[in-house]
């Protein structure tokens, strides 16, 4: 029996099984501060309790994914929110070392960033970036983005454990 429900079917809504979100471990690539707060908020948000992970440069994110540099303790994330305007390695070079990485190359990511360039688009998914999705202006606009992220991302899509990525690699 599917799990699918048509749009604005009530009876569909009231017969399906719920399905519960499972806390994820995120690791955020930013190294704006407001972007931070913004992304935290909208987190807490979903109510739902994440592990929020935050690095604010490409060098940190591959020394925290590598489990180097004071990050042995860490969790492999299961998801990476990236941005492309990073200091000392950028986001194309971070999504390219990730996915070139057999170790790496599982966990998915996602590109969050202002840039609405073209070739940054298509350069993150030539790089095989599992999504794009350019920051909204607003804080409602954001926090919008931030849970239907949290809800594909925990609920839709079924991601192999940290330990079955480790063992796929």
């Amino acid at each position: 029996m599917s799990n699918r429900r048509k749009a604005g079917s009530q009876s569909a809504r009231d017969e399906a099984p719920e399905v519960s979100v499972r806390p994820i471990e995120i690791l955020l690539v930013e190294d704006n501060p407001a972007d931070v707060r913004m992304t935290v908020e909208a987190l807490k948000d979903c109510r739902v309790s994440n592990k929020l992970s935050v690095v604010e440069d490409g060098e940190q994110a591959l020394s925290f994914l590598r489990k180097n540099n004071g990050y042995s303790e860490r969790m492999r994330p299961d998801l990476i929110l990236l941005d492309l305007n990073l200091p000392r390695k950028d986001g194309h070079e971070v999504l390219a070392e990730i996915k070139s990485d057999p170790d790496l190359r599982k966990i998915p990511v996602v590109v969050l960033t202002t840039s609405e360039n073209e070739r940054d688009v298509r350069k993150a998914y030539d790089l095989n970036a599992n999504c794009y999705i350019t920051k909204p202006g607003g804080l409602e606009q954001f926090v919008s983005v931030m849970k239907s992220i949290q809800y594909f991302w925990s609920k839709v899509v079924q991601l192999p454990s940290a330990g079955d990525i480790a063992r796929l690699a």
